[in-house]
């Protein structure tokens, strides 16, 4: 028998639906108006926010939340708290993320939650609510704000094993899962320490040149430190300027989907480049020596992009272009990096982080001669390609890695492998070979 979302099963085994095997319930939320539901917290809250810290796929439980409610809270809201095996799924906005919980704990009305009686193992339930992403996509109505109706989410079925079978699935998949996710954590780890070491070699590059024997001199200014002996050290408003989008405002994302064209309007996203979306016409003429984009507001301001041809600007950027021949504005790409980076360190987390103009004008850069400019400029392009190489590398595999984890934890939920015989391998390098595949029948 074939159903939408696991398609052929182990013929042994039943397809029931959950609310027969698992107490259905919901959450709530505490009115943030009254304090005291807010102080002296002792009652975990789960949230989406929590998952995603825990790790989305993960299927170990979920034992720390960032938030809580009170007593007083708990008591005088419809929140329920949930005993330890209770498994949460979101049911709108973020769709689709789960968690089994391992203590009594409370939730949002954004989350649905299944308690399971003798017959199911949470763990198992947990498991397979993972192997049903594209199912809950399908469910979710909204264009903006998703949600997955209730009386919807009361049809939902399941494959079910034996309790014992169960418990093994999930005992298998908790084993396996765990050395893919130790794999993934691992090429995040890379990648991390890539981009450590690309900061590092683009501050050596544009504060220090590629000449290890030049002379050096005091710059004069704490974030350069020691500069060649040759270079200038000058105020950013001598050799730029900077400009906002003439029509800022009104290039919105309708805008484009109402005027599209080919050349790229640019905004203080930092998605896709920048890009919010392309037009019939354009602002800026940069040709291929370009410009640097720079965010003006918000969690990732003063990130920067270099620029080039046709261009337009909407709202929260600012164009940086060189007034001085002198200036090769690649090198200042990189130059700019290390700066930004230190600047933005130093504004509170309380504050909204903002960048104008006025405070672009006041920097001092260093300003090597133009042909030194192009050869950093040049040797950094190259230097970045192989950081870049190597970080698609450790993101193409963890993309594959978290693909295989997908396959699995599908296929054993459904019982496509058998893992009834399994036991952790004594020499973990060793294949596992107790795992074999099963011939899938079709129930009539």
């Amino acid at each position: 028998m074939t159903y939408s979302w696991f398609g052929p099963f182990k013929s042994k085994w039943k397809i029931v639906p959950l609310r027969e095997i698992a107490r259905l319930g919901t959450g709530h939320t505490p009115s943030r108006e009254v304090e005291a539901y807010w102080e002296n917290c002792t009652i975990p809250w789960v949230t989406v926010s929590d998952i995603r810290k825990h790790g989305a796929s993960k299927l170990s439980p979920l034992r720390e939340t960032e938030q809580k409610i009170s007593e007083l809270g708990l008591a005088n809201s419809a929140a329920e708290l949930h005993p330890p095996g209770t498994v949460m799924l979101s049911r709108t906005a973020s769709i689709g993320f789960s968690c089994v919980i391992d203590k009594p704990m409370a939730t949002t009305q954004a989350f649905v939650t299944w308690t399971p009686g003798k017959k199911l193992d949470s763990n198992y339930l947990h498991a397979t609510l993972k192997a049903m992403t594209q199912l809950f996509d399908s469910m979710a109505y909204g264009a903006t704000h998703l949600t997955i109706y209730f009386p919807d989410i009361k049809t939902l079925r399941i494959p079910l094993p034996s309790l014992e079978e169960q418990t093994q699935i999930a005992r298998f998949l908790k084993h396996k899962t765990a050395k893919i996710d130790a794999l993934i954590r691992e090429q995040e780890r890379l990648i991390e320490l890539l981009q450590e070491k690309r900061q590092a070699v683009i501050s050596h590059a544009v504060t220090k040149g590629l000449d290890p024997n030049v002379p050096m001199k005091d710059s004069g200014v704490e974030w350069l430190g020691e500069v060649p002996a040759h270079w200038e050290v000058r105020k950013v408003s001598y050799d730029f300027t900077a400009v906002k989008g003439p029509r800022g405002a009104i290039l919105t994302k309708e805008y484009c989907a109402a005027n599209q064209g080919p050349y790229p309007v640019y905004s203080g996203q930092t998605d896709n480049a920048g890009v919010l979306g392309s037009i019939d016409d354009f602002d800026f003429s940069l040709g291929s020596n370009g410009g640097l984009l720079t965010t003006t507001v918000g969690a990732k301001a003063m990130s920067l992009n270099f620029v080039t041809k046709d261009i337009s600007l909407s709202q929260n950027c600012m164009l940086i272009r060189p007034i001085s021949k002198q200036i090769f504005i690649k090198f200042y790409f990189y130059h700019l990096q290390p700066l930004f980076r230190l600047e933005r360190a130093m504004i509170p987390d309380h504050m909204q982080p903002s960048f104008r103009m006025d405070d672009l004008y006041k920097f001092f850069v260093a300003q090597p001669p133009l042909k030194e400019q192009e050869a950093i400029a040049l040797a950094l392009d190259v230097e970045m390609g192989r950081f870049d190489a190597l970080e698609r590398e450790a993101r193409l595999l963890i993309e594959r890695l978290k693909e295989r984890r997908s396959a699995l934890i599908s296929a054993a939920v459904t019982g496509k492998i058998d893992v009834r015989n399994w036991q952790p391998p004594s020499d973990e390098s060793a294949l596992d070979g107790s795992v074999r595949e099963t011939g899938m029948e079709s129930t009539p």
